[in-house]
């Protein structure tokens, strides 16, 4: 097993004893504190989300180094288990999305890293982190706008026409964004890891409001986590990658 592989394994370890300490936590809260409805291990799709948020993890921690391409067979997982969690949850604009187009962003994702680690060398600026220039990051922008604008619609009309409008709005802001990350991630973009903030705290207000504390807390985990992952690679872009920010170049 090569270095990538180890550190990815030690991560998904790490991962596995976050998630135990939380276990542990929230059974002592439910069973002594009489805080009820946070572990549910009679829902199907609760069962299903919990080794889907502990591949997420682990798939998270290993792409903080933009040379582990190994992190993303975790997300693919992870995308196999969130589309089946959100199909038992009636989300099937999600299910298709995780299904079909975040699994092909993986794959597309590990061709790109898995070249780029072999040529210790580059000079190719593609395969180093960088920031969008002014054009593009106003276009993923624009997309990130029209993708949430688009999945409101579709959700208040079609997929979910009794659902409450700002809970369309939060689940419109998770597709959208983690369709630009998990997009941009391809490219090494580190404008990825806005998406990335934008996704979980999206996904902390959208939990508060329907109630699921453990939801709440993973999404606490994922602001955390990104947040990490954000600053490393912000700290590793180069300054002749700032792109759009290259204002902040001097103090770096």
């Amino acid at each position: 097993m090569n270095t990538l592989w180890k550190t990815h394994a030690k991560n998904f370890i790490i991962s596995l004893g976050l998630y135990a300490i939380l276990f542990v936590v929230l059974l002592v809260m439910q069973e002594y504190a009489h805080f009820d409805n946070l572990l549910r291990f009679g829902d199907v799709d609760f069962l299903v989300g919990i080794p889907a948020s502990i591949f997420g993890v682990a798939y998270i921690l290993t792409i903080r180094d933009p040379q582990n391409y190994t992190g993303f067979y975790s997300g693919i997982i992870m995308s196999l288990l969130l589309a089946a969690q959100f199909y038992f949850q009636g989300q099937y604009d999600s299910t298709i999305l995780y299904d079909v187009i975040f699994i092909l962003f993986q794959i597309m994702s590990i061709i790109t890293w898995k070249r780029s680690s072999k040529q210790k060398e580059s000079t190719d600026d593609a395969f180093k982190p960088a920031f969008l220039e002014w054009k593009p990051m106003i276009l993923a922008n624009l997309c990130f706008l029209l993708i949430t604008v688009g999945d409101y619609f579709l959700a208040t009309y079609w997929f979910n026409p009794d659902g409450a409008g700002m809970i369309n709005v939060l689940n419109a802001l998770l597709i959208s964004s983690s369709v630009l990350a998990n997009y941009l991630l391809i490219f090494k973009k580190t404008d990825s890891w806005i998406y990335w903030l934008v996704y979980s705290a999206a996904g902390i207000v959208l939990f508060a409001l329907v109630h699921n504390v453990f939801s709440i807390v993973l999404f606490i985990f994922f602001l955390i986590i990104n947040g990490s992952a954000a600053i490393t690679w912000f700290k590793i872009t180069e300054k002749e990658n700032m792109g759009w920010l290259k204002f902040l170049s001097k103090s770096k």
